[in-house]
C-alpha cells in the first residue's frame, strides 16, 4: 500500500470553555471571602474597576409569610443634621472650641497631630499590629525556662539536646541510655535532667510514655497516690471501659473510681500539641437568615463579605480619547471587556446563591422550626428541578458556602442528606435525623436495659423507619458511641 499525503475536510462539535466561563465557574464555587480576595486583585490589575460603596442588600422573603413594611426613606442630609448636629440655641456661647475633640482632628490634639499623622512627624506609620507582641513558640518558651533552670553547662547541653529531639506533641520517646551514649555522659545525669524538665511549663513535656506524662501532671497537682498509680498502670482496662476490673486493681469503690477518672480527664495527654497550633479559622457566613414577623423566613446575602464593583465608563471614555496608538486602544478594550464580564459574573453569582439558599430554607422549614429530628431528605436534583438549573450548578453553589440561621451556622451541603425508606411505603426519613434519633435513644437508655443494635432497629421500625442493622452500626460508630457490650460494662458500675 502506497503512502502519500492528502488533505481531508472534517466537521465536528466540541465544547470549549473560555477563560471567562472558567472564571465564572470558579467564582460560583468559591466563598465570599475568596471572591473578595479575587476582586481585590482585579481592582489592582484593572484600572476600569472601582468599588461600589452603595449599601445594597439582596433579600428574598418566604412567600408563605407577608413581608414587613419598609420604613419610609429619610433624607440623608437631614438625618445626619438632626442626629449629629445640635441645635443652634443649644450650643453654649462660652464654649472653648480649642479644647474640644470633634473626631476630625480639629481640636488642639488634632491640630498637633494632623489627620492620621504622628506627633514626631515621622513618615513611617505603624498600626496596632506593631504594638502587639509576637507569638512565642513552644521551643522558645522552653528554651527560656531551660536557661533559667539549669546553671551547669553540661546539664544545659543535655537539656538543649532533649529540646531539639522532642516531638511537637511534647513526647520524648528516646531512652535515657540512647541520649547518654550519643552525648558521652552518664545515664543518671540524663535521667536527672529529664526529671527536672518534665516540671517545666507546660507540665508533662519530655515524658517517654503516656503513663509518665500523666503521672508528672498528677504529681504536680499532689494527686499521685498509690490508687492513681494503679490506675495509670491499667490504662488498657480504662480504654476497654472495664470498670469492675479497674476497681479490683485500684482497690477502690465505684464512687472513688469515678472521681479518679474525672481527675484523669482533666489532664493533657499531649501538652505541647496545642501550643503552636494556629487558632481555627472563623467561619464567615455567606448567607444570612432571619425570622419575619408573619412567621416566615427572610434570606439575604451577607453585606459584610459580598463584593461589589462597578465599571468606570467615564474614565474609559477619557482614556480612549487620549489613546495614541493601537496597542493602547486594544488594552483598554480588553480591560473593559474583562471588567464588564466580572461585574456580570458577580451579579449572576449573587442571584444564583440567593435563589438556591431560599429554596433550601423553604424545603427544610421543619428543621429551622423544630430541630434536627425534622430534617427532611434532600438531594441536588430536587433543588435543581425547582430552580431550573443543572445539578452541577447546585453543587458548585453549595460548596464552601455557609448560612447563619437562628439554630447556628451551617454549611449549605449539610442540608443535603440521603433518604432512609419508610416502612410499608411510608414517608422517607433523613439520614441525619436517624443519626440524631439513635444518639437520643442511646443517651436515654437505662443501665439495666442497654439497647443493642437489633433493639434499635426494632424501635426505629416501629417509628416507621426501614433500616438495616449494619446501617445502625455504621451510624453508631460514626457518632463514636461504643457497642452495647461496652456500654453495659460501663453503666453497670454507678458513677
Amino acid at each position: 500500500m502506497a503512502l502519500a499525503p492528502r488533505l481531508d475536510l472534517r466537521q465536528s462539535q466540541s465544547l470549549v470553555m473560555t477563560p471567562q466561563l472558567r472564571q465564572a465557574i470558579k467564582l460560583l464555587q468559591s466563598s465570599n471571602v475568596e471572591v473578595t480576595a479575587f476582586v481585590e486583585e482585579e481592582l489592582e490589575r484593572n484600572p476600569l474597576l472601582e468599588r461600589d460603596e452603595r449599601a445594597e442588600i439582596r433579600t428574598v422573603a418566604d412567600e408563605r409569610a407577608p413581608e414587613a413594611p419598609a420604613a419610609e426613606p429619610r433624607d440623608a442630609h437631614a438625618a445626619a443634621t438632626s442626629d449629629a448636629m445640635p441645635a443652634e440655641a443649644a450650643a453654649p456661647l462660652d464654649a472653648e472650641w480649642d479644647n474640644v475633640y470633634d473626631g476630625e482632628g480639629g481640636g488642639s490634639l488634632g491640630a498637633m497631630l494632623g489627620r492620621g499623622g504622628r506627633g514626631d512627624f515621622e513618615d513611617e506609620l505603624s498600626g496596632v499590629e506593631a504594638v502587639a507582641d509576637a507569638r512565642v513558640t513552644l521551643r522558645e518558651h522552653l528554651g527560656e525556662q531551660i536557661r533559667l533552670t539549669f546553671h551547669d553547662a553540661r546539664e544545659r547541653l543535655i537539656a538543649a539536646q532533649m529540646l531539639a529531639i522532642v516531638d511537637p506533641a511534647g513526647r520524648l520517646a528516646v531512652a535515657d541510655s540512647a541520649i547518654a551514649a550519643a552525648m558521652g555522659c552518664e545515664e543518671a545525669a540524663v535521667a536527672a535532667v529529664r526529671a527536672r524538665m518534665q516540671r517545666l511549663d507546660p507540665v508533662g513535656m519530655f515524658a517517654g510514655s503516656l503513663r509518665d506524662c500523666l503521672a508528672v501532671q498528677l504529681a504536680e497537682r499532689n494527686r499521685l497516690d498509690p490508687c492513681m498509680e494503679a490506675l495509670l498502670d491499667n490504662l488498657d482496662l480504662l480504654a476497654r471501659r472495664d470498670l469492675r476490673a479497674l476497681m479490683r486493681a485500684c482497690g477502690v469503690d465505684s464512687e472513688d473510681l469515678a472521681e479518679m477518672i474525672t481527675e484523669l480527664k482533666r489532664l493533657d495527654p499531649k501538652p505541647g500539641a496545642n501550643w503552636d497550633a494556629a487558632p481555627p479559622p472563623l467561619v464567615v457566613p455567606d448567607v444570612l437568615m432571619r425570622r419575619l414577623e408573619g412567621g416566615g423566613w427572610a434570606v439575604e446575602l451577607n453585606p459584610e463579605t459580598l463584593p461589589r464593583v462597578l465599571v468606570n465608563r467615564g474614565f474609559h471614555a477619557r482614556a480612549v480619547v487620549g489613546a495614541k496608538n493601537r496597542d493602547d486602544k486594544a488594552f483598554l478594550a480588553e480591560r473593559l471587556q474583562s471588567a464588564t464580564w466580572l461585574v456580570k459574573s458577580l451579579e449572576q453569582r449573587a442571584n444564583t446563591i440567593l435563589k438556591v439558599a431560599a429554596e433550601i430554607v423553604h424545603r427544610q422549614d421543619g428543621f429551622f422550626r423544630h430541630g434536627v429530628a425534622h430534617l427532611r431528605p434532600l438531594i441536588l436534583r430536587d433543588v435543581a428541578e425547582t430552580v431550573s438549573m443543572h445539578e452541577s450548578t447546585i453543587s458548585r453553589v453549595t460548596a464552601n458556602k455557609h448560612i447563619a440561621t437562628p439554630r447556628g451556622t451551617f454549611e449549605l451541603k449539610y442540608f443535603f442528606t440521603t433518604a432512609i425508606a419508610g416502612t410499608s411505603g411510608g414517608e422517607s426519613h433523613s439520614a441525619e435525623a436517624i443519626r440524631f434519633r439513635i444518639r437520643e435513644m442511646i443517651g436515654g437508655e437505662h443501665p439495666d436495659d442497654i439497647l443493642s443494635d437489633d433493639a434499635i432497629v426494632e424501635r426505629l421500625r416501629k417509628e416507621g423507619v426501614d433500616i438495616a442493622r449494619r446501617t445502625v452500626a455504621k451510624y453508631r460508630e460514626a457518632l463514636r458511641i461504643p457497642s452495647s457490650v461496652q456500654r453495659k460494662r460501663e453503666k453497670a458500675v454507678p458513677a
